[in-house]
């Protein structure tokens, strides 16, 4: 097996054993037969392998799929062997088989991590701009990733095909993180207007009981409201304002593809006001596509170079309550305009009362790669950078809404 596809193929392998109901290994082997079974599939076969093992059945039919993404041919008659590394060849059919295939034989999280290093390692992006490809892909956060940044060499006929897929995806994130995202933003937005003489109509008597406990009379079986809890008439009214600025150079896909998601669940909250730009060296505020995070998915236009200077000058000259703003930088800092102003900018936000929140990214694709330096001097002003899970992301918005340390997460 190649070297350097080693350990995808491994970890592939390792983890489509478990899925894979009808191997023909059968389920009265031991562990020891089990095991070597698995490396078997790890190891991908040959003289070297070591484990004199051969594979039937469906076990056969996963290994010549990983074969075709990871492995070697077997040997030819002149005893050469051939690499592999481009098994797929230019051959939509032939691709078009072996993307059912690996749906048909591995569970979907291992269908997507091959998809993504058959994207890197075989030009398979060229392909998915014919639509048979599309509809035979897992589509995932990934996938979407690579579709925006395909999207200016997208021919017609593939267009509404891609944005479906897109659609999708962008459902699906949107059932996950919406309603925990709502629920927890409505509490700290409730919890940053309380007040404490509210009219009778505006009292809030589970938050005004719990206040007052210690003021139970047992005799009369009754709490005396010393102190009452309460939100005031305007609560209805747009409290907050949040602005979501996201570098899109191609590094930062699977980020652009979650904060959109999230600045249309934020939009779709009456008490908060969401601006949302994007940038690379140009600047573009795509809050009008807001209601529909597809729009402003496609409105987005990954890759280019990074001017994170003139993206927050756009945002700062558009603040009108800094008491009342988070301004969201999802960026890898790795700027590529003028770094002192940048910082000056940063610093007179925060100086004026704006809340700024540093991410290095916004997925759950681990540690980023981003700019050590820019990221020191944004802490020494007060704004540590760091990278944040979507799951994460409702908490770390609660906190900044109500003006308390974030939830870093350690690393």
């Amino acid at each position: 097996m190649n070297t350097s596809a080693g350990t995808s193929a491994g970890t592939t392998a390792g983890t489509s054993s478990d899925a894979s109901t009808g191997a023909s290994a059968g389920a009265t082997e031991g562990p020891d037969d089990e095991r070597l079974r698995r490396w078997r599939l790890v190891l991908g076969g040959g003289d070297a392998d070591g484990t004199g093992r051969a594979l039937t059945g469906t076990d056969a039919a996963m290994d010549r799929a990983l074969a075709e993404l990871y492995g070697r041919a077997p040997r030819g008659a002149d005893g050469r062997g051939r690499d592999r590394s481009g098994g797929l060849g230019g051959s939509a059919p032939s691709v078009a088989r072996w993307l059912g295939d690996i749906r048909t034989y591995f569970p979907s999280s291992v269908v997507q991590v091959m998809q993504r290093d058959a994207i890197d390692r075989l030009g398979l992006a060229a392909l998915l701009l014919e639509p048979e490809m599309l509809e035979a892909v897992e589509a995932d956060v990934h996938l979407v990733g690579t579709l925006l940044s395909l999207d200016k060499a997208m021919p017609e006929t593939t267009r509404e095909t891609a944005r479906a897929v897109v659609r999708k995806v962008v459902d699906d994130l949107e059932k996950r993180l919406a309603t925990r995202t709502r629920a927890t933003l409505t509490g700290a937005l409730d919890r940053s207007a309380r007040i404490s003489r509210p009219r009778h109509r505006d009292i809030d008597w589970d938050r005004t009981i719990r206040a007052n406990l210690k003021n139970y009379l047992p005799e009369h079986r009754t709490v005396v409201p010393e102190r009452l809890v309460g939100h005031g008439r305007a609560s209805r009214a747009v409290r907050k304002e949040v602005v979501l600025c996201i570098d899109q150079s191609g590094s930062m896909a699977a980020s652009v593809v979650y904060a959109s998601v999230f600045g249309a669940v934020l939009a779709s909250m009456r008490s908060i006001a969401t601006r949302l730009v994007v940038f690379d060296t140009a600047v573009v505020d795509l809050t009008e596509r807001l209601d529909d995070p597809v729009d402003v998915l496609f409105g987005t236009r990954l890759g280019g170079g990074t001017d994170i200077n003139r993206a927050l000058a756009y945002c700062q000259a558009r603040i009108g309550r800094p008491a009342d703003t988070v301004v969201v930088l999802i960026s890898d800092l790795c700027e590529g305009g003028i770094r002192d102003e940048m910082l000056k900018r940063v610093a007179a936000m925060k100086a004026s009362g704006v809340q700024f929140v540093a991410l290095l990214a916004l997925s759950d694709e681990g540690a980023p790669a981003y700019d050590r330096e820019h990221a020191a001097a944004l802490a020494a002003l007060g704004v540590p950078a760091f990278a944040c899970t979507p799951d994460l992301f409702p908490e770390i918005m609660a906190a900044a809404l109500e003006k308390r340390p974030l939830p870093i997460p350690t690393v």
